[in-house]
């Protein structure tokens, strides 16, 4: 079977309606691949956890029409040099495959690596103060030194002084779309928007003639927060959507950050909010951030090899675990999911058991250190 087959079949999968991203992944897991989806049986297809009878009927009566959408968006993607990014694809974003309702498919139009080490996202309101568009363009600026790649929405405000600052700056930086790559909105950030493909990139998870509707925003939100190491909230009112993509990046595990306002200012009760309630830390620049991320410039040193004995009392899991430090003895705790195969929160609960056995040390920024 050819890549292009199996392309048509993992953009058809996406074209069913009812499926969804945690079911697309079922599927996979049970059926092997996007194609082995469309030619099982229904009484397969019923057998397998969260498929019911209606969605196996989807499946067998919609695959059809839905290959014929398949086969007009691979001819757009082609014409437009988009690349598509399936969940089993090497350089689909690692970070989010660890979030259970990550896309299975994202289009890609760009050059920046979307795995890069240190990722940071910044957000806020569409209508800042002077002082957060002076806080965001200072606060990117300030990174340029730090190799991070930048995640925001495009949108007003905050998100485009974000994107041109790291322009500015060249850092490359990624907009996250509501819509698919046949347009941009707003129609003003088309400039912005061409300048970001060479220097960073554009992403979505919705295939051409998908327009910009309300409901597609939070699900934009949070591939911005699935996509990063850590997020940054400028300003925001008490219900913006900036709260809504740091509340989705906290049951992600990510680190939130946010820069605090004058009491008072509606603009300051989303980032003030956050602080007070514990639901993100304060930082004041740049400074803070590489500090509590733990992304310092470090004095480089020549490279040991780690020697990792393996504690006899330690279960499957720790095991598994312990042999990831023997890359190198500090581990982030992405790459400590990633190189383990384990969701996040089972990683968690693995490491707590192995520090309070002092094997390891928790360490700013979700890093771990070997110790034993």
């Amino acid at each position: 079977m050819s890549d292009i087959d199996e392309l048509n079949y993992q953009i058809g999968l996406t074209c069913i309606e009812g499926i969804g991203n945690v079911n697309a992944k079922h599927l996979l897991a049970y059926c092997g691949s996007a194609k082995a989806i469309f030619e099982t049986k229904k009484s397969q297809l019923l057998k397998i956890p969260g498929i019911g009878s209606i969605l196996a009927q989807n499946i067998i009566s919609k695959s059809q029409s839905a290959l014929q959408q398949a086969e007009y968006e691979l001819a757009f993607i082609d014409k437009h040099k988009i690349t598509p990014l399936f969940f089993t694809d090497t350089n689909y974003p690692q970070r989010l495959k660890h979030c259970v309702d990550g896309p299975i498919l994202l289009y890609y139009k760009g050059n920046a690596n979307l795995n890069a080490d240190k990722i940071v996202g910044v957000v806020g309101t569409r209508c800042p103060s002077e002082y957060g568009i002076s806080q965001t363009m200072q606060f990117v600026s300030d990174l340029r030194q730090s190799g991070v790649l930048v995640v925001s929405g495009l949108a007003y405000g905050v998100d485009v002084a974000a994107h041109k600052q790291c322009l500015q700056s060249e850092i490359p930086t990624i907009g996250v779309l509501a819509h698919g790559l046949d347009r941009i909105y707003p129609d003003t950030h088309d400039r912005i928007a061409k300048k970001m493909i060479n220097c960073g990139g554009l992403l979505t998870e919705f295939m051409s003639n998908t327009s910009p509707d309300a409901v597609n925003f939070p699900r934009r939100n949070r591939i911005v927060a699935g996509m990063v190491d850590a997020l940054v909230v400028v300003e925001s009112k008490r219900t913006g959507g900036s709260l809504i993509t740091a509340t989705i990046a906290q049951s992600y595990n990510k680190d939130v950050f946010a820069f605090p306002g004058r009491p008072g200012e509606v603009l300051s009760e989303g980032p003030n909010g956050l602080i007070k309630q514990n639901k993100a830390s304060l930082i004041e620049n740049a400074s803070d951030l590489l500090y509590a991320m733990n992304w310092q410039e470090q004095v480089v040193k020549k490279p040991v090899r780690s020697q990792v004995s393996i504690p006899i009392f330690l279960n499957v899991e720790e095991e598994v675990i312990a042999r990831c430090f023997k890359a190198k003895p500090e581990l982030h705790l992405d790459e400590i999911s990633f190189l383990s195969e384990m969701p996040v929160s089972k990683a968690v609960s693995g490491l707590l058991n192995m520090e309070f056995n002092h094997l390891i040390k928790s360490m700013p920024g979700k890093m771990y250190k070997w110790v034993a």
